[in-house]
């Protein structure tokens, strides 16, 4: 089943539209050859929904999660957050929206090595307006007894635990998450993705994760699929999958 990306999908008949993209695109210039690494995305993303960007190396994805991020500015087109342009946003007006309202999670985890998690953790809260108790986001995604341990003494997957932990604990509307589970090995990548899961539905955070793993697409509301920097199709699942069903 696929979907107009312009279009509401079915299971967000009564979602507020997060995010809205129109001809969006951006160009890099590398000596003098221009790389066109979006070329007119229109899309939306709805509040509360679990979306998987799906798309090869090169597909644009990266890109259009760092602009409607704020990380990076497009060459052309509208990005909306709600009633908040981001197009021709300034520095401060994107610093104040990347703190107040996405968290984001990488496919390193780039936590600082001489804190424990608690304070790993701690660093977002104290600069966030409502964040909740650095315990709480780490028992939100399962660590609630890793408190205290320093990164050197977590495997990978509870490091990645704790970087998603660290972007919830500001309570962000958006958790945008890029290839969050590229450097685990797939039993590990479950328990991550499970913890994702586990904070759309229990704080009802939109959610959307790139990857170029077809089978985490199975988890989510919606499946979109980029290549060469344009919305190739989007597919509605009539059902979730939960990570733990997933095997690749």
């Amino acid at each position: 089943m696929t979907a107009d990306p312009a279009k509401r999908p079915e299971g967000s008949r009564n979602r507020d539209v997060v995010f809205e993209t129109r001809g969006l695109t951006k160009t890099y210039l590398m000596g003098d050859v221009e790389i066109h690494a979006l070329q007119g995305v229109d899309l939306k993303l709805y509040a509360g929904e679990l979306v998987v960007m799906l798309g090869a190396s090169g597909s644009g994805k990266s890109t259009l999660l760092n602009i409607m991020g704020g990380l990076d500015t497009a060459s052309s087109g509208t990005v909306r957050y709600r009633d908040q342009e981001l197009t021709n946003a300034s520095d401060k007006a994107l610093t104040l929206f990347r703190r107040d309202h996405v968290g984001f999670v990488f496919q390193f985890y780039n936590l600082i090595a001489s804190l424990t998690a608690r304070e790993n953790v701690a660093i977002v809260t104290e600069i966030s307006r409502d964040p909740m108790l650095p315990e709480e986001a780490l028992a939100l995604v399962g660590l609630k007894e890793r408190l205290d341990h320093f990164p050197a003494q977590l495997s990978g997957g509870e490091q990645q635990r704790v970087a998603i932990a660290r972007a919830i604990a500001k309570q962000p509307a958006v958790l945008l998450c890029d290839e969050p589970t590229g450097a685990l090995d797939s039993k590990t990548g479950i328990q991550v993705l499970e913890a994702l899961e586990h904070i759309n539905e229990a704080m009802d955070t939109t959610v959307a994760i790139i990857t170029h793993n077809e089978v985490i697409g199975e988890m989510a509301d919606r499946v979109i699929r980029l290549r060469d920097g344009r919305v190739e199709n989007i597919h509605v699942n009539d059902k979730r999958r939960p990570p733990g069903e997933l095997r690749w």
